[in-house]
């Protein structure tokens, strides 16, 4: 069996990745590091969206036995859960984290021991949740933890609401890309993500991930390598855009993994739009499977078997 060789170490070698280091934090000083744009200088205590400044901070972290089968293996995904994002989804299962600023500023070097840590631990990577407005903070511990003996694969876990620049930093860098992918109108995304943009953005993103790493590969144990895997999460009533989003990632490629989520319930602001006040029923479910089926994506996660 080949040693498993992460991505970031032939950049880390070259001398490549400390230059991206350097200039994924020059766009903090106007910031354009995902796709909000807000232009503040972070460096300097300004904040926008994302009310996280010049330090990422991070909720908790750990292994994480709840992921994709292909990412949480025997051992667990090593997750590093960041404050904050750079979306304001009004059902957000995860507001406290997301919405709020509870958690620990740290510095490049904190977080590259807490990836070292998570390797020592036995975690099969190390799996970046909501990392889009922190990417030049992350590039710079990946620096350091490779110095240090980092070699487990990294996994990009997003929203899907990313700026193409800091993507391009990250090619060569991220060997698994996650994205979500939530919306396929305009006018949900607005209503319910404070992101009139975010299909347009959501696409390009999701089509430059595929650009750098391809279809998800498994290794011979079945955990994933190298590739991209798609999250979409099932609305009520359809509001996701499920058929719009199945019939692109199957242009994209045939071969695309995707977790066709069945967990939405209520929570943090749904009461407040009567459509997202429910859960979605099994016949809702059924039907978002059978249009990515239909599609022709073949490649669903395991669990989406299950029902």
């Amino acid at each position: 069996m080949t040693p498993f060789q992460p991505a970031y170490l032939a950049l880390l070698r070259s001398g490549e990745l400390a230059r991206r280091v350097a200039d994924a934090y020059a766009h903090l000083d106007a910031c354009d590091v995902c796709a909000r744009g807000c232009g503040v200088n972070r460096r300097t205590g300004e904040l926008g969206v994302c009310c996280t400044a010049a330090r990422a901070k991070i909720s908790s972290y750990g292994a994480h036995l709840g992921e994709e089968a292909p990412l949480r293996g025997w051992r667990g995904s090593g997750t590093i859960f960041f404050t904050r994002c750079n979306l304001q989804c009004q059902y957000c299962q995860n507001y406290d984290i997301s919405q709020a600023d509870a958690g620990d500023e740290v510095e490049p070097e904190q977080l590259a021991g807490i990836m070292l840590e998570l390797q020592a631990a036995g975690c099969h990577n190390i799996n970046l949740v909501s990392p889009s407005h922190v990417v030049p903070q992350i590039m710079a511990a990946v620096l350091i933890a490779a110095q240090a003996g980092l070699r487990l694969p990294l996994v990009y876990n997003t929203g899907g609401y990313d700026a193409l620049a800091m993507l391009h930093l990250l090619d060569g860098v991220v060997d698994i890309y996650m994205p979500d992918m939530k919306y396929a109108h305009a006018e949900t995304a607005l209503r319910l993500s404070k992101a009139a943009d975010y299909p347009r953005v959501n696409q390009a993103a999701v089509r430059e991930m595929h650009r750098q790493v391809g279809d998800l590969r498994l290794d011979e144990r079945g955990l994933a390598s190298r590739g991209l895997l798609v999250r979409h999460l099932v609305l009520p009533d359809g509001l996701a855009g499920t058929a719009e989003i199945v019939r692109w990632l199957a242009e994209l490629s045939t071969n695309t993994y995707l977790n066709v989520m069945d967990q939405y319930r209520p929570a943090y602001r749904a009461y407040d739009h009567p459509e997202l006040n429910r859960r979605i029923t099994r016949g809702e479910y059924a039907a978002a499977v059978k249009l990515a089926l239909d599609a022709g994506l073949r490649r669903l996660d395991d669990r989406v078997r299950g029902w």
